[in-house]
């Protein structure tokens, strides 16, 4: 029996809706510039071995220190502004009044179905959703399982109001018990309004898939939110390209933006940014102030020590005046307040 990790069936009426969309071609979504997204296989024994041995600092000695999300902070101020961090993409918003949770895996493990398992570096990253208050949305950039995660979606199901998802994901949802009522869906540059919240569902480089069958058949990008007071956006996993000043023309410039940077290799270079590139993406699109995600969650990649995306993307981002933050785990945030260099005693 299929597993339900896979999420909901591709039918032709799931099919019909897609290709309506621009980036649906030859039977899937696609890039707007070529990209490789799969395995070369004449890399594969090199990529095999390098995965065997590993990095000497994949992951961290110790479990990652998670604080308890404080929701009456979180909640203090109607007009107030405030972030929270869970690690890798996993973001909670208090935006115009609004409790937003961007790409919320707080699951432990993002290889559910694998023989092998992919271990959160936090141990009480689930019990976070009880803490959480009452959301009026959740986001979803696509759906790879670092970002969607089915235990996850089913203990928040209860505390939300709305999802907005890419384009090709509320087949998943469905599948998992959330009523079709309370989702969107979001083609690339479209543009929703939600209460006092105009949403944008921008374009990245990368793919989707839960499965052989599934492969690029869930849209993929990132998320913009712009109040009366701010403008903030989240990128969304993919690589570099030309689309970063397409958006900084149309929807920058941004008062704060959560810049992918982590799980990159030189063996799929085209849909994980290195930290100099997601350091030129973010001035590419005009942001003020810079958050590293997609990092201290998960090891996905046999490239690099579990800490390097953060301490080379301060490197880039000093050398180009970016400004930079780099909350701790489960810390309330806001523009502009100091951050430690905290993964420092956990190396």
């Amino acid at each position: 029996m299929k597993s339900k990790q896979f999420g909901g069936k591709l039918s032709s009426e799931w099919k019909e809706r897609y290709a309506q969309s621009p980036q649906w071609q030859n039977g899937k979504f696609q890039n707007s510039i070529p990209t490789q997204t799969g395995v070369d296989w004449r890399k594969l024994p090199g990529m095999l071995c390098k995965q065997i041995k590993g990095h000497p600092q994949a992951i961290p000695k110790e479990a990652l220190p998670l604080f308890d999300f404080e929701a009456s902070e979180f909640l203090k101020s109607k007009e107030h502004f405030a972030y929270t961090w869970f690690g890798h993409s996993a973001l909670a918003l208090r935006m115009a009044g609004l409790n937003i949770l961007i790409d919320p895996m707080l699951g432990q493990d993002a290889s559910p179905i694998g023989p092998a398992r992919t271990r959160r570096f936090s141990e009480n990253s689930l019990e976070q959703i009880a803490l959480l208050p009452d959301l009026d949305l959740v986001l979803i950039s696509h759906d790879h399982y670092d970002h969607l995660d089915m235990e996850s979606i089913q203990k928040l199901a209860p505390k939300v109001k709305h999802f907005v998802v890419a384009l090709g994901l509320k087949r998943h949802l469905v599948a998992w018990g959330i009523d079709e009522s309370r989702i969107d869906e979001m083609d690339w540059w479209n543009q929703k309004q939600i209460g006092p919240l105009e949403l944008h569902f921008s374009p990245s480089r990368h793919f989707s898939g839960r499965g052989l069958s599934s492969m690029a058949r869930c849209l993929w990008g990132g998320w913009v939110l712009k109040s009366s007071e701010l403008s903030i956006w989240f990128s969304g996993d993919g690589g570099y390209g030309p689309h970063f000043k397409e958006l900084g023309q149309r929807l920058g410039p941004f008062d704060l933006a959560f810049m992918e940077c982590g799980q990159y290799s030189v063996d799929w270079p085209d849909i994980h940014m290195f930290p100099e590139e997601s350091v030129q993406a973010a001035i590419d699109a005009g942001v003020k102030e810079a958050v590293p995600v997609h990092w201290a969650g998960f090891n996905l990649s046999y490239q690099h020590a579990w800490f390097e995306p953060m301490e080379d993307f301060i490197k880039h981002a000093e050398n180009k005046k970016l400004n930079w933050r780099s909350p701790a785990l489960g810390q309330i945030h806001s523009i502009g307040a100091p951050s430690t260099e905290w993964w420092h005693k956990h190396k």
